[in-house]
């Protein structure tokens, strides 16, 4: 899980929830839990589900060192090149995983694609960055990691209420050892917090659950609903390969727009124009965009390098995870999945 997703995940305190002490690590570890489990009971989770997802509960000094050691909010100049990262993202054998997974799923694709408008491209090459497929979803116990890092205070409002939240989905009947993903709470296919689960885990075949362990279509349908509740427009790529022209002066188009959130992602994007208006200014697009659409000229590694002219769906998949080296390569490999 990458932490700018998460930052935007806050979890709101009840009326009802005790008041949490603002510092961190100032009590132990079991008296602080006991304040979480007050705070779930409170909200309505059931006392057996409380018991069994809390049972010998100890912190994860693990999860702690794991956290510290991430980045804050860094203050340097330039930028790594694109392409080492697409050629760990978006490399053969990633590509020739999800044509597969694209063709055995394509069925339950095409429906969901049907009914939220989100194509099944982009839905697999999610499902491809997040666990390789599925093929490896995290093995921590979330009770233990998000008590934890609660506990150890640094970001207490937003892992606080994923713990609530984990112990409202636990009360969905699904046992401890269901409940294990990424150390920082993360979870199933797609890595949902359990908040993000609670909001848009979304049952796909019918079978009156949300199923986003080992379920395909509830994977694909809760993707996708949250890409529609993230605004996905139907009919539009995600962005497309452009030529500029040479000598073309970039700083008429520069974005002088302060982005509160993600500032280092959004800051690289020139000002939203028409794409008609690109083409007035020598901007092609290598592919059909209409020339209504709004689109942002994008050169990840600067001039004279590869350009494209990205619409509002590509800050879509920066909703799932706000990092340009993320969303591109899921483009990218939405792209050849599809070809």
């Amino acid at each position: 899980m990458k932490f700018k997703r998460l930052l935007l995940a806050l979890s709101a305190f009840t009326l009802a929830a005790p008041v949490v002490p603002a510092t961190a690590q100032d009590m132990s570890f079991d008296a602080y839990l006991q304040i979480l489990i007050a705070r779930a009971r409170a909200e309505g989770v059931s006392e057996g589900t409380l018991q069994r997802m809390t049972q010998g509960l100890t912190p994860n000094m693990r999860v702690i060192e794991l956290d510290q050691a991430q980045p804050g909010s860094p203050r340097r100049s330039g930028y790594p090149a694109l392409q080492p990262y697409l050629d760990t993202h978006v490399n053969p054998t990633r590509i020739a995983n999800g044509q597969r997974t694209f063709a055995s799923t394509r069925s339950i694709g095409q429906s969901v694609e049907a009914k939220y408008g989100v194509p099944h491209e982009i839905l697999t090459a999610i499902w491809g960055h997040e666990t390789n497929y599925g093929s490896y979803r995290g093995n921590f116990d979330l009770a233990r990691s998000l008590a934890t890092l609660a506990w150890e205070g640094r970001r207490r409002d937003l892992f606080s209420g994923e713990f609530v939240a984990l112990m409202k989905v636990a009360d969905k009947g699904y046992s401890r050892s269901d409940l294990v993903g990424s150390w920082a709470g993360a979870f199933g296919n797609p890595q949902f917090l359990p908040s993000v689960y609670l909001r848009l885990a979304t049952d796909g075949d019918g079978d009156g659950r949300a199923n986003i362990f080992t379920n395909q279509a509830d994977t694909l349908a809760s993707i996708a609903r949250y890409f529609k509740d993230s605004g996905w427009r139907t009919g539009q790529p995600w962005g497309v390969r452009a030529s500029v022209p040479a000598g073309f002066d970039f700083d008429r188009v520069d974005n002088e727009v302060y982005a509160p959130v993600c500032d280092r992602v959004h800051e690289r994007h020139s000002q939203w124009k028409p794409v008609s208006e690109w083409r007035n200014l020598g901007v092609r697009p290598q592919s059909y965009l209409a020339d209504d659409v709004m689109a942002s000229l994008f050169r990840p590694d600067g001039p004279g390098a590869r350009a494209w002219l990205l619409t509002s769906n590509y800050r879509v998949i920066l909703e799932y995870n706000c990092s340009n080296y993320y969303a591109m390569s899921v483009g990218l490999l939405a792209d050849e999945i599809a070809r």
